[in-house]
Order: structure tokens, then sequence, then C-alpha cells
């Protein structure tokens, strides 16, 4: 069977368009679209109106990208991809798991609650509430506060006193705010380890001058020696499987005396910077698991015992 995938992407994305070339190239039939290109349609026998398909739906979709939109536009698109899952299609990431990490407070949660090391986090809503978190912490320790919903290092702001805390109306009234984690420097060190199908293909650690350590700021990514691999994968499996991610990048930073914590999961990750310094193809090792994946679950099913219905009137 020549599985058919579908892609969501931006067609402008090039990582999108690597994945789709390598996916071709191993024989699979691939479509890229927008998430807003997707309708839902009661008239059809599936629900879903998928351009490209010509009615079909698509043996498995994989998330690259979902495009920025009003709060009525981002909960539609979410919601074709939890359709999608409704209807038993495997989606590389669920929707869950993408809702998951794009809220980072649940990310957080998660992270705790499966025993994993990450940095005391606060979540509240109005000045009032976030006024008293910080009167509370800052005498110990200075706080992050990072927006709620972003990434690449974007909105990020060190707390030091209480008149660092911003008004309402530049958090949107949400205050996301975590223990700065003191750590040697300048220059700043951090790690993404990229996990893909319970398996870590690929890790880097970011250098930087500033604290902020994405590359996208200035950060030089680095190939990651022998000491500490083995407790960055742990750390890093770990984290995917609490978030339920089938690919991700999972940001860790260590601390001035050694430990380890587990900061965010990206289940939308970018990876040029971490492909500039590893000799693993990431899209290469994204396309063999996911159509490995696709060939396990067809034998599975192809191996399972037919049952036999009962009698009408058993």
């Amino acid at each position: 069977m020549i599985p058919r995938i579908l892609i969501v992407s931006d067609v402008s994305d090039a990582r999108a368009k690597g994945l789709a070339a390598r996916l071709d190239r191993r024989g699979a039939v691939v479509a890229t679209l927008p998430l807003a290109a997707i309708a839902f349609d009661t008239g059809s026998p599936s629900g879903l109106s998928i351009p490209s398909f010509d009615g079909a739906l698509p043996d498995a979709v994989l998330v690259r990208s979902i495009a920025a939109g009003s709060f009525e536009a981002v909960t539609r698109r979410l919601g074709v991809l939890h359709a999608f899952g409704k209807l038993c299609i495997p989606v590389w990431n669920s929707a869950q798991a993408i809702e998951r990490c794009v809220d980072k407070s649940m990310t957080t949660f998660l992270l705790k609650n499966a025993g994993l090391p990450t940095p005391p986090t606060f979540a509240v809503e109005g000045f009032v509430m976030a006024e008293a978190v910080a009167s509370r912490e800052l005498p110990f320790t200075p706080l992050v506060l990072k927006p709620l919903f972003g990434a690449q290092g974007r909105g990020i702001r060190l707390i030091e006193t209480l008149s660092d805390l911003p008004a309402e109306d530049e958090v949107n009234g949400v205050y996301y705010l975590q223990h700065y984690v003191p750590r040697p420097g300048p220059p700043f060190r951090d790690f993404r380890v990229f996990v893909c199908a319970g398996e870590v293909l690929a890790m880097m650690s970011r250098r930087g001058d500033d604290w902020i350590t994405n590359v996208n700021r200035g950060a030089v990514p680095e190939q990651v020696s022998g000491h500490g691999e083995t407790e960055l994968t742990a750390l890093a499996k770990a984290a995917a499987t609490a978030i339920g991610a089938d690919f991700a990048g999972v940001d860790i930073v260590p601390s001035a005396d050694g430990r380890l914590f587990v900061l965010e999961v990206n289940s939308m990750p970018a990876w040029s910077g971490l492909q500039s310094v590893v000799a693993v193809n990431i899209a290469d090792a994204i396309a063999d698991a996911l159509l490995k994946f696709l060939a396990d679950r067809t034998e599975a099913a192809a191996a399972r015992p037919y049952r036999l219905a009962a009698p009408a009137n058993s």
C-alpha cells in the first residue's frame, strides 16, 4: 500500500518542503496544506473536505506548523486535528500534544506531575496575583516572565524587583512566572534535544552572551560532548512522553551546581541550528520513523485475528 501523507504547514516552510521531498523519495504520496485550507463539511463521508485528496483521507498527518490567527481561527484549526484523531488517523503531533506544548503552564504542570526536574513555576491572572507571587518569591530568587503562548525567546523578561512586573495589558492579563535557574555566564549555555518516536535523534548545546540562549537571538549551536549525554537523553525522552509528543524539541538548562532542569517542550520545533552540528539528517529520520510507524500499524492490523459477528438474537 502506498501511504498518503498530509503535511500541515505554510507552503513557504523550508522544513516542510524537505520532509515532503524525503517522504516522496520513499514512495509516499504527499500533499502539503495549511490547516486553514481544510474544511469541516458534514456533506462529505468523513465530515472533512481536504483539497488534493479527492474526497479520501490521508493515512497520516504530520504537523510542521500552524499559522497564527484569531482565537476562533486557531480553535477551528486545532478542531480539524482533533477530527483526524477521531477518525483514527495518526497525527504527529496530535492536537492534544500541541495544545499542551503551546500552553506553557500545562507543559510545566505535566513535567512536574511526571516527576521531572523543572523550575518552580506560577501561572496566574491579574496584576494583584502576580504581585503576590513576586513578593513571596523575589527575596530568594529572580523570576523569569514568559508569554504563555510564545516561542524563540520572544517576550521573555527577567523580574528582579516588583517594579519589573509589566502591566496587565502587556501580558494579556496572564503572568507565567518561573524561578530563574542560575548558571555560569557569559557565555551562557543550554541544551536542545530532539526526540522522535521515543528516541533521541540529536542534541546540541547553545552558547550565547545573552542568558536567553535561542539561536535566533545570536546563540551559537555546538556539538554536545559525551559528558552528560545519558542524563540529557533520559530527561528529554521522559519529557516528550509526559506531553504525549511523537516528536519534540526539549529545552534543558544546567544550573550552576550541575543539575539539569527541563524548561520547555516544543511540539513544532525548528532544527536548522541543530542540523548544522549533527551528522544525522533530521528530516530523513522523521520521515523514516513515520513510515515505520505506519508499516508496523498495518502489520499489526493484518495479524489481528478476525472475530466472527455474534448471531443477531444472541
